[in-house]
């Protein structure tokens, strides 16, 4: 199946247009990680997380799972895109068009990609103004890199529901029940060692754990798993959700 370029830079250049001219959406995407950093992250500060470092403080453990409920959040939520798109006929003329729908496909979620990049990006760049360092800019590119990849994946997940549904309310009510459940399971905000030995195990099936230790890793130097470890389970949930959006969007109904 020919992939068209144009098309997924078309798609693309319209999902930068409009989170550029929404700025409504910017400053309410942003509003939560923020509440996060600010009450937790200056709550708790002076203390210290075993495990990471003496000389870090909470702060530094926060900010990479702040980053990664942004990216979950912003990417998941995505989805709702395809069902606004569906619900004014813009889907149905895009879809008649002379290009396969995997490039419909790409087109999404590397513009969907983007602006939760963005947004990620910006609370890394609040959290440095609350006393977060960066080690150096090869670690920031790493975590970009990391970044990417949760984004690539939860976007797959949104466009999974995005092609199975047609309702938007419902739609976002179920993007919530799964989005908090990972985010707590993942070990954003307190260290896995004091979950309980049973919630430990659901943990380690959630990708954004993987995720989340992957952006220490990279900004903190300090993780869990080892980075490989990390690196391969993201690309592998990445990739069978990208896979499995396209798939059901090519047999979704107009």
């Amino acid at each position: 199946m020919k992939i068209s370029f144009t098309a997924i830079y078309v798609l693309w250049l319209r999902e930068m247009k409009r989170f550029l001219r929404s700025w409504s959406r910017i400053v309410s995407a942003l509003m939560m990680p923020l509440f996060f950093l600010i009450f937790l992250g200056l709550g708790f500060k002076g203390i210290m997380i075993p495990g990471i470092g003496g000389d870090k403080e909470y702060v530094h453990f926060l900010v990479p799972g702040i980053i990664g409920m942004t990216l979950i959040s912003t990417s998941t939520i995505a989805g709702i895109s395809v069902l606004w798109d569906r619900e004014f006929g813009f889907l149905k003329e895009i879809l008649v068009a002379p290009v396969s729908r995997i490039s419909i496909v790409f087109g999404r979620i590397i513009g969907g990609a983007t602006t939760s990049l963005i947004q990620a990006v910006l609370v890394l760049l609040i959290s440095v103004g609350m006393g977060f360092k960066i080690h150096s800019m090869i670690s920031f590119f790493l975590a970009i890199f990391f970044m990417i990849l949760i984004s690539f994946g939860f976007i797959g997940l949104g466009l999974i529901f995005a092609s199975i549904m047609k309702d938007i309310q419902g739609f976002g009510l179920i993007m919530q029940f799964i989005i908090m459940p990972l985010f707590f399971l993942s070990g954003a905000i307190f260290p896995l060692d004091n979950l309980p030995k049973f919630l430990k195990y659901f943990s380690y099936l959630d990708p954004l754990t993987y995720g989340v230790d992957a952006l220490r890793a990279s900004l903190i130097g300090s993780s869990i798993f080892p980075l490989s470890i990390n690196f391969l389970v993201l690309s592998f949930f990445s990739i069978a959700m990208i896979f499995l959006g396209a798939f059901l969007f090519e047999k979704s109904e107009i």
